[in-house]
């Protein structure tokens, strides 16, 4: 089946081409979205009408992509979870939990479609996510999953080693040059 893609469609093709799909995608998916047309004469008439239409909003669409990605590039996000000794949790963080938090950090929302998850994150640790906005707009963020209270826990040692670098950097306690005095067991 040929169709006219009237909107830019992941993986398949921008606004104004005319493409060759399976009939199932097509009509099962592209036309009742409204994201293609079948390509009949007339509609491939409108085929640079839409073109440069879309062209135009692809371009400002891409600029808003861009800041956006530019905002969130390298966002730190912690998430904790129950999970068992082997480091295993009890649940998962998802995309829409993702997509939450990166909205509740930093006032941005995002559709949890664009946070590229192969499975959600089923282990304790440190992982890097992908955020796809736009066919050629893509940015990654740091989100890390940490046991019930573990959040808590970093707050403390992150204290404990702000009191630690301040203890060094003021240095020994002041020596005032006397040797220190002997011992003598009796």
């Amino acid at each position: 089946m040929k169709v006219l893609l009237i909107e830019d469609v992941d993986n398949l093709g921008y606004a104004g081409e005319v493409k060759k799909v399976a009939n199932g995608y097509g009509r099962n998916y592209l036309l009742p979205q409204q994201l293609a047309v079948l390509a009949t004469p007339g509609a491939l008439k409108q085929a640079d009408t839409i073109r440069r239409a879309a062209e135009k909003r692809r371009a400002q669409e891409m600029e808003d992509a861009q800041a956006i990605a530019n905002q969130i590039s390298g966002l730190e996000l912690m998430f904790e979870r129950r999970a068992g000794e082997t480091g295993k949790l009890y649940g998962s963080v998802t995309s829409t939990d993702i997509a939450d938090a990166i909205l509740e950090k930093s006032g941005i929302e995002i559709d949890k479609r664009k946070v590229h998850l192969a499975e959600p994150i089923r282990s304790l640790g440190e992982q890097q996510v992908t955020i796809k906005l736009m066919i050629d707009v893509a940015t990654e963020i740091n989100v890390e999953v940490l046991p019930l209270g573990g959040i808590l826990e970093r707050e403390r040692l992150s204290e404990a080693e702000i009191a630690e670098v301040i203890e060094e950097a003021e240095g020994p306690a002041e020596d005032n040059g006397d040797e220190p005095a002997e011992v003598v067991a009796e």
